[in-house]
C-alpha cells in the first residue's frame, strides 16, 4: 500500500515560516511512480473542511495555489526523492491547520483517491 507521510509542521509565530514534506514509499499509487502524479497540499482547520492549497504537475514545471496563499506559498518536487514540499513564509494566524498531502487531477485540483495519511499540524500564533 502507498504511503504519504508529510512532516515539518510545528508551532510558529507570525511572520515566521515552516517548510513541510510528503514522502511517498512503498508501492505508489495503483503501481505507478511518485513521477506519475500530479501533486498537491491541502489542510483542514478545526471545524472546517479539508480545502486545497497548492498543487504541481508531474514535471514541477507548473504550480497553481489557493488565493490567499499565493505570494507566501511554494509548492515544489523532487521525483527522485519521491517527495514533495511546501515552502511557507509569512504564515499567518488563518494557516493553522492540519496540512496534507495527495495524489491530485490537475485539472481540478481534486485528490486522485479519498485516503489520506496522518498530516502535519502548523499552528501560528499571533
Amino acid at each position: 500500500q502507498v504511503q504519504l507521510v508529510e512532516s515539518g509542521g510545528g508551532l510558529v509565530q507570525a511572520g515566521g515560516s515552516l517548510r513541510l514534506s510528503c514522502a511517498a514509499s512503498g508501492r505508489t499509487f495503483s503501481g505507478r511512480t511518485f513521477s506519475n502524479y500530479n501533486m498537491g497540499w491541502f489542510r483542514q482547520a478545526p471545524g472546517k473542511e479539508r480545502e486545497f492549497v497548492a498543487a504541481i504537475n508531474l514535471s514541477g514545471s507548473s504550480t497553481y495555489y489557493l488565493d490567499s496563499v499565493k505570494g507566501r506559498f511554494t509548492i515544489s518536487r523532487d521525483n527522485a526523492k519521491s517527495t514533495a514540499y511546501l515552502q511557507m513564509d509569512s504564515l499567518k494566524p488563518e494557516d493553522t491547520a492540519v496540512y496534507y498531502c495527495n495524489a491530485v487531477y490537475i485539472s481540478n485540483y481534486r485528490p486522485l483517491k479519498d485516503s489520506w495519511g496522518q498530516g502535519t499540524q502548523v499552528t501560528v500564533s499571533s
